[in-house]
């Protein structure tokens, strides 16, 4: 162990040679058994991920996930917030992720004590944050969403409640055109959702006019205004596989097609492309993550996710109330 941990030194992750020979895959599930392990991940990992893992998901299915597991240790293949998310809700489970520097543009566009005084210039508003943030800033919520729940817990509170959404401005702004809101939003954004390119969509979109357009609410306005359907990558793999159309145009992270290929193997899917010379667009963080880092923190049990006490009783509060209002909502 001592040579694992100092082989993790200030890079994130541990650097360590495999055999070349080893099939991994054979040896991550043997690993799960012996150590009574569990592999979450997220959509937007590698294919071979995501073929290892337990469970595939969006952030409330995980949230769900590492919240019902019976695991003693968690494999968080994500981001650094999704690993966070899972030792709140797991304080006494050993939780580790591939690659600790596996961050996120939006949630790292809030930083908590920014958001501290944010806030307080704003003190009878409560305060909702996207799940995509970090403990420091769901300490400071009241309630956490997801996009997949975010529209229905705001047409849950009253009308005359005033509210402070953040970090992601896309979503916030979409629920408020949804809602006829007025929710006070936080200027952060992702950097994966922000660099849609509405000419070339367009332009695809007429070499492809059979093509369906679907997009992610984290997109900009002017991308949303063209989707043919909008929803979190759970609600737009489910349209996709049982929409009778049979050609898409997808506006998000492009980890999704693996999923989407798998289940709709005779339709045709198109990533929709960014603004730089990309044909598609991914995800630098998500894709930190390897298979092969994947086999070292299971066998090693590093880089582990640890957390102040205080902090995650704090954060966890408004886990926890959108756990019950999605149960009170009968929201999936």
């Amino acid at each position: 162990m001592t040579e694992a941990v100092n082989n993790i030194g200030k890079v994130g992750y541990l650097n360590l040679e495999i055999d070349p020979t080893l099939d991994l895959f054979a040896e991550i599930n043997k690993l799960k058994k012996e150590k009574n392990a569990v592999v979450l991940a997220h959509y937007y990992q590698e294919d071979d991920i995501q073929d290892v893992a337990d469970y595939i998901g969006d952030s409330l299915g995980l949230a769900r996930q590492a919240q019902q597991t019976t695991a003693d240790l968690i494999v968080f293949a994500g981001v650094h917030f999704m690993a966070e998310t899972a030792k709140i809700l797991n304080p006494t489970k050993k939780v580790v992720l591939p690659d600790l520097n596996a961050g996120c543009s939006l949630s790292d566009s809030c930083p908590p004590f920014l958001f501290k005084r944010f806030k307080e210039q704003h003190p009878d508003h409560l305060v909702i944050s996207y799940i995509n943030c970090s403990a420091g800033i769901k300490a400071l919520s009241d309630i956490i969403c997801t996009s997949s729940n975010a529209q229905k817990i705001v047409e849950s509170l009253p009308k005359e409640q005033k509210i402070i959404f953040a970090p992601d401005k896309n979503l916030g702004g979409f629920i408020n055109k949804q809602t006829g809101r007025n929710m006070v939003l936080w200027n952060g954004a992702c950097m994966v959702h922000e660099i849609f390119s509405l000419e070339k969509i367009t332009k695809l979109k007429e070499r492809h006019p059979e093509a369906k357009f679907v997009a992610h609410p984290e997109c900009e306005e002017a991308v949303l205004a063209i989707a043919d359907f909008i929803g979190s990558t759970t609600q737009i793999l489910d349209y996709t596989k049982n929409s009778p159309f049979t050609s898409f145009i997808v506006g998000t992270e492009t980890g999704i097609l693996h999923q989407m290929i798998k289940n709709s193997p005779e339709k045709m899917f198109i990533p929709a492309p960014p603004t730089n010379s990309c044909a598609c667009n991914d995800c630098p963080h998500m894709k930190l993550n390897t298979l092969e880092k994947l086999y070292l923190c299971m066998k090693y049990e590093l880089p582990e996710l640890t957390m102040d006490e205080d902090l995650r009783l704090a954060a966890k509060k408004p886990i926890d109330r959108m756990m019950q209002l999605s149960n009170e909502l009968g929201i999936k």
